[in-house]
């Protein structure tokens, strides 16, 4: 980092660090790895809250240039009586407390048909804030696996299965961890990515300390893992596993619970020091945009005369951009429009045979949702405007009681979902176990692909979030299959001249007319640029976890019942192969 680049950081985190002087904020919001440990107590809390106001800081509006809003997420596990509680509430102490917000979960199974980290998405830090999680989804993975491994050894060592553990369908605890910590670093990968910084500390004693701590006089909580600390067995094993959690993932911070007050300094200057990390990312990726969208204004300043409607020749004419992995630059390729989503079918079935038809395959459809035993089901519906996603929801649900499903219509995200990860405001959609609703089945009418089309075209989103969103989703969708959830996706293309047709029709009906907005006028003018977003969608995230229909057609009818017609298959295959 230059010397003038340095000076500008220092005058944003002044701007963004009002109650406190320059000469504070230049020596506390720049990250000293060789002087991370050497404050005292009262040094340390000055530090703290002054990067707690310029975190925050950085979600107020203001000028295009102030810091990308960025969060900070402490994940706290590790063994039982090592210090946690007390370092926690140590920086509680000694932070603003308003702008720190704690959580604490124990370990349980991980629920059925759901990723690990589905349940605990509800406890993110807005962007700006600082949140610590005791447990969180390491709790779960932990609990789970202290089953597998205590069943495995006692197995070995009795020859027969413990009464009081029910046998899990993976047979070595090993590979279990290993997938399930390739998952857990995967969404942790797009928390930061997406402004989620992380911060995880695992708190560590040796046994005999524990067993001291165990035998005094203070009452304990509930136990993080609901294992029995008292056996030394037991924690021999949590060692085992431990060790091989800590050896696979690299980026823990091994905290000495030894002595509990040095273990609270240790913590309370990793998270000073995640936080200075955080606001220099936030400086770096503020930058990064700008000089992003500037260079987008010259690109699209340059080829503004050379733009076409022609749906036909639009890969030939449309621009491609820069986004950076690492250090390199990469450069995007638009695909080659696919026959299918320009050449649209025009078929004209017959008003009688298509009734009954539907209620044929209507009544087939709710059989197989029945018949699936809570599997969890998300339907994404995608399209060009006026293509009939509403309609074919409505055939869709009809054979259905409405407490078996939810519809979601997705529009602009609020400002608080703004303030989350991209893909936050859909996580909370999803089908959970933990609610009290009977319905596992979730229908979304527009979907997280609005990164890659709307807000792609509109530029909500830089070069570098749209191009990265593709193998986000990807993850995204792999995870939930790989935990049981059956992902239904579909495309509705409909031709240019139809789509008029039913604007035109939609002004003439007065109960229509809702469904009609100057936005959908407005998309028209950017046909081409749609059908080129579809394009690459569809090619970049047509996977074997979650393949797209494409159904291209004209005729709302046949649009209908092909829906119908896929999802019965999907689901066929998926009951009985």
């Amino acid at each position: 980092m230059s010397k003038k680049n340095n000076k500008t950081d220092i005058k944003s985190a002044k701007d963004t660090s009002a109650p406190f002087n320059e000469q504070v904020v230049e020596q506390y919001l720049r990250p000293n790895p060789l002087s991370k440990f050497s404050m005292d107590e009262d040094t340390l809390r000055l530090a703290l809250v002054t990067a707690q106001f310029a975190l925050r800081a950085t979600r107020q509006p203001a000028a295009p240039s102030t810091d990308k809003a960025v969060g900070l997420l402490v994940l706290v596990n590790g063994m039982e009586q090592a210090g946690k509680g007390t370092a926690v509430t140590q920086l509680r102490q000694w932070v603003d407390p308003r702008l720190l917000k704690v959580e604490a979960t124990i370990g349980y199974c991980p629920l059925a048909h759901q990723p690990i980290w589905q349940t605990h998405t509800k406890a993110m830090p807005r962007h700006g804030d600082v949140m610590v999680y005791f447990g969180n989804w390491y709790a779960d993975l932990l609990y789970n696996v202290m089953r597998m491994a205590t069943l495995e050894s006692e197995k070995s060592a009795k020859g027969k299965k413990h009464t009081d553990i029910e046998a899990l369908p993976i047979g070595q605890w090993q590979d279990y961890l290993r997938q399930q910590l390739a998952e857990l670093q995967a969404f942790e990968q797009d928390l930061v990515a997406n402004q989620t910084k992380l911060l995880k500390c695992w708190f560590h004693v040796d046994i005999e300390t524990l067993q001291a701590r165990l035998n005094d006089d203070e009452p304990d909580p509930k136990f993080l893992y609901q294992i029995d600390w008292h056996d030394m067995a037991i924690v021999a094993k949590f060692n085992e596993v431990a060790a091989s959690l800590l050896h696979q993932q690299g980026d823990w911070i091994i905290i000495d619970g030894a002595d509990k007050s040095q273990a609270a300094m240790h913590f309370c200057h990793e998270v000073l020091h995640a936080m200075q990390t955080a606001l220099v990312s936030s400086h770096v990726e503020s930058r990064a945009e700008s000089d992003q969208a500037q260079d987008s204004n010259d690109t699209h300043n340059t080829h503004n005369t050379h733009n076409t409607h022609n749906t036909h020749n639009t890969h030939d004419t449309h621009d491609t951009h820069d986004h950076q992995v690492g250090s390199q630059a990469v450069k995007f390729e638009p695909v080659k429009i696919p026959k299918v989503l320009i050449d649209i079918d025009d078929s004209d079935i017959d008003k009688s045979d298509y009734n009954d038809a539907l209620a044929k395959k209507q009544s087939r459809l709710a059989e197989l949702l029945r018949a699936r035993q809570g599997q969890h089901v998300v339907f994404a519906f995608e399209g060009m405007d006026a293509a009939g996603k509403g309609g074919a929801i409505k055939r869709l649900v009809a054979p259905l009681d409405p407490r078996e499903y939810q519809i979601y219509n997705i529009g602009a995200p609020m400002l608080y979902e703004l303030q989350h990860p991209y893909l936050w405001r859909f996580w909370q959609k999803l089908p959970n176990e933990q609610t009290d609703r009977i319905s596992r089945v979730g229908i979304f009418d527009r979907t997280w692909y609005g990164r890659v089309l709307v807000e792609r075209i509109e530029g909500f989103a830089t070069d570098d979030e749209w191009q990265r969103a593709y193998d986000e989703i990807n993850r995204f969708e792999a995870a939930l299959v790989a935990s049981g959830t059956l992902v239904i996706k579909y495309w509705l293309a409909i031709d240019k001249n139809e789509q008029l047709k039913r604007f035109e029709a939609r002004e003439e009906t007065a109960y229509k007319q809702f469904k009609l907005t100057d936005d959908d006028w407005r998309n028209r003018d950017k046909w081409s640029d749609y059908v080129q977003s579809a394009a690459d969608m569809l090619a970049r995230t047509d996977t074997k976890d979650a393949p797209w229909c494409v159904i291209a057609n004209n005729d709302k009818r046949q649009v209908r019942l092909e829906v119908l017609d896929h999802a019965i298959e999907q689901l066929s295959i998926n009951l009985y192969g």
